[in-house]
């Protein structure tokens, strides 16, 4: 698993085909939020649902890891700064997600972010074709591409430095596409005894059992 990053950055509503499931309108800018480092494990490791939520559900991610200090960069500059990708699953208590106001207890609860292994930026020659899935059970529930993101790597990273300064060992985690199971009909839920797997295509998978806290 990657170093304890200083910032674990994420953006939400960064897939056209995700905001279409929504039925709302695609963002103007990134919406971002954030998740802390008690919520990173490693490939193999179980995620831990706690008796304060009973709908946890799955994202397929692409996370980004920053190499070099970087502080108003620009778009073209960008990947300048990324050390290397990583697989992510950013679970989210959606119950808590959605009664709170805010996203902060929902998306930061202990063992909520799985990560892979870093693969080099020199291995990963664009970001933006990369396939991405979740496979819940054995059962295929995301399956799309990088290329339908509304903000590419590039421009996240170009407009978190705006505001933020992005330090080595900072995690971005690009939004998810669409399949996840707060808009499926019916929808699902994790639950223990169950197994989520990640896929993107060059990086690899993380495949994590699903317990009781």
């Amino acid at each position: 698993m990657i170093d304890l990053p200083q910032k674990i950055v994420c953006v939400g509503l960064n897939y056209r085909d995700h905001a279409e499931e929504q039925g709302v309108d695609l963002p103007e800018r990134p919406l971002l939020f954030a998740k802390w480092p008690n919520t990173l494990i490693a490939d193999g490791q179980p995620i831990r649902i706690p008796a304060v939520t009973q709908q946890v559900d799955y994202e397929a991610e692409l996370g980004v890891v920053i190499g070099k200090r970087a502080s108003r960069i620009a778009v073209d500059d960008a990947l300048d700064v990324v050390r290397g990708y990583v697989v992510a699953n950013d679970v989210s208590a959606r119950d808590l997600q959605f009664s709170d106001g805010q996203w902060v207890r929902g998306k930061t609860l202990d063992t909520f972010l799985p990560v892979s292994e870093l693969v080099p930026a020199s291995e990963v020659p664009d970001p933006q074709a990369l396939p991405i899935r979740a496979i819940l059970n054995g059962q295929v529930m995301q399956d799309s591409n990088t290329s339908n993101q509304i903000f590419g790597v590039r421009e996240v990273i170009s407009f978190v430095s705006q505001a933020i300064t992005l330090e080595p060992g900072d995690l971005i985690i690009t939004g998810t596409p669409a399949g996840v199971g707060a808009f499926r009909d019916p929808k699902v839920w994790l639950k223990p005894g169950d197994e989520i797997t990640i896929e993107i295509d060059g990086l690899g998978s993380i495949t994590n059992p699903v317990t009781a806290a």
